[in-house]
């Protein structure tokens, strides 16, 4: 998952981006990167790290021009090496500048064809590379000096015919414009905005509302599914559908945990989604023990906090905070490693002992992917002097690769995979587990937006919308991404054994 956001100003657009890439920083913490177009000059500042630390006062100079995209980036494919850091460029046709979230499950037939067909070098292991020569190739084909917005648009209608998977991209044409444009089901998210400055209009593209709002632009809505959104440098805005009707399927995770509560994401409410999200998980827990003997509810920050608050208030249970999060260590989610994530809470988390001492506790996460976390975060709740340490989900078992650009490839990896919920129970030391119902996590998120009838499970339920993703995929795909591979590629110390 990264984050992405481009703009198109009338005066210098760096300072607008960076601060821009900071509130999308929790989309990506590996890698950081700017490109800008002064007057068909191209000005490009990327590195491994977190935004604050890529960029200093002497590279925010160097920014110069009135258009640009930048990109955050934690990685699904490929290694963590500074050449994988985005936005990637290639200088044939015009100079074009790409940054890239979700991940291509063709990628690998596409870099043969891109070698043979189109005979252009594919230089890393990343997919964004792979997607960016596509569009690099499509639009050559106009063999124009300068290309119009219908020229762009049939160069993002051959990358739809081509690629297959759940992407968005930004592409800056140096000189030209900038184009977004979102695969087919929309899986992954992708909006504009604009704002009025001296009489003028400046437009930006972005992973998730919040971005717009943190720079004063007002929405004007999601990029359609198989739509392409293209700002020309004059500030011009054009669109086109360009690609066949498919099902739209956005990808529910986002509301789970990647996106910030305060979003809007296909006409969804990311906040309100997680509200919901608590609601159905209180009715279910009442149905199942409606004598239960919680005495609190505790939530584990971040990001369960709203779906935690509405349990409590819907089971008539206090709430409290019970962990005290240390601000600066990333999140554990999108650690590369396992070593590296056992470590981190720890570090990450501090109990109150005040408010677990001969309590029983209610902790409530968003869910549970690997395990390793939820089962330590149980053991400092015992440590702290809980009676007994029940666990609520807020979304179903996860159960099955992400192939879509979440970093969730191996299904060994995953807890529950293979498992039913009283073994995966036992493995994390709870008391009492609970998880959400898939049915009601899909009327939580559906419930904002009654006309989107579908969205991307697949994490839950093994249904993969783009239909080409079979066993043999998701062999060969953990053989390269498992957490064994990271550490290879990554120089991620080998997972100490557990007791």
């Amino acid at each position: 998952m990264c984050g992405l956001v481009g703009v198109v100003g009338q005066s210098d657009v760096a300072v607008s981006l960076y601060d821009t890439l900071t509130v999308l920083q929790h989309r990506g913490q590996d890698a950081a990167g700017i490109a800008t177009d002064d007057n068909g000059i191209l000005n490009l500042r990327k590195d491994n790290g977190l935004v604050k630390d890529v960029f200093r006062t002497r590279h925010m100079r160097r920014l110069a021009g009135n258009m640009g995209i930048g990109h955050v980036r934690y990685p699904t494919a490929g290694s963590s090496s500074p050449a994988l850091a985005q936005p990637f460029y290639v200088n044939s046709p015009y100079g074009l500048c790409l940054a890239h979230n979700g991940n291509l499950t063709n990628s690998a037939q596409l870099s043969e064809e891109l070698f043979s067909e189109d005979l252009r070098h594919i230089n890393t292991d990343s997919d964004s590379e792979v997607l960016l020569n596509v569009f690099a190739h499509e639009l050559q084909q106009v063999g124009k000096m300068a290309p119009t917005a219908d020229d762009v648009f049939n160069a993002v209608e051959g990358v739809h015919r081509r690629c297959r998977g759940g992407y968005v991209a930004l592409v800056m044409i140096t000189g030209y414009g900038i184009v977004g444009f979102r695969d087919k089901n929309g899986i992954r998210p992708l909006v504009f905005g604009k704002r009025e400055v001296q009489g003028q209009t400046e437009y930006m593209l972005a992973s998730e509302s919040v971005a717009l709002d943190s720079q004063g632009f007002t929405l004007v809505r999601d990029v359609a599914p198989g739509e392409a959104v293209y700002i020309d440098v004059r500030g011009n805005l054009h669109t086109r559908l360009c690609a066949e009707p498919a099902p739209y399927t956005p990808c529910i995770f986002e509301h789970v945990y990647f996106a910030r509560p305060d979003s809007l994401m296909d006409g969804i409410s990311v906040y309100k989604a997680r509200l919901r999200m608590g609601e159905k998980l209180a009715d279910k827990l009442q149905r199942l023990r409606p004598d239960h003997d919680i005495d609190v509810v505790i939530p584990i920050p971040d990001t369960s906090r709203t779906s935690a608050l509405e349990l409590a208030n819907r089971l008539g249970v206090k709430y409290r905070e019970g962990f005290v999060k240390n601000r600066y260590i990333g999140r554990t989610f999108i650690m590369p490693g396992q070593s590296e994530r056992r470590k981190s809470v720890r570090q990450k988390l501090n109990a109150i002992e005040l408010e677990f001492r001969g309590k029983n506790v209610l902790l409530v996460d968003d869910s549970i992917v690997r395990g390793t976390t939820c089962r330590q975060i149980i053991q400092m709740a015992r440590d702290a002097g809980a009676r007994k340490v029940y666990f609520a989900s807020a979304a179903p078992p996860v159960r099955y690769p992400n192939v879509y650009g979440i970093d969730m490839p191996a299904a060994t990896e995953l807890i529950a995979h293979d498992r039913t919920e009283k073994e995966v129970e036992t493995l994390i030391g709870a008391d009492w587990l609970i998880f959400q119902d898939l049915d009601d996590l899909v009327s939580a998120s559906r419930e904002g937006n009654p006309n989107i009838t579908q969205f991307d499970c697949a994490v839950f339920d093994g249904k993969y919308i783009t239909g080409d993703v079979d066993a043999e995929y998701l062999r060969v795909l953990e053989e390269a991404r498992n957490d064994v591979a990271k550490k290879r590629t990554r120089k991620v110390p080998e997972p100490a054994e557990e007791a």
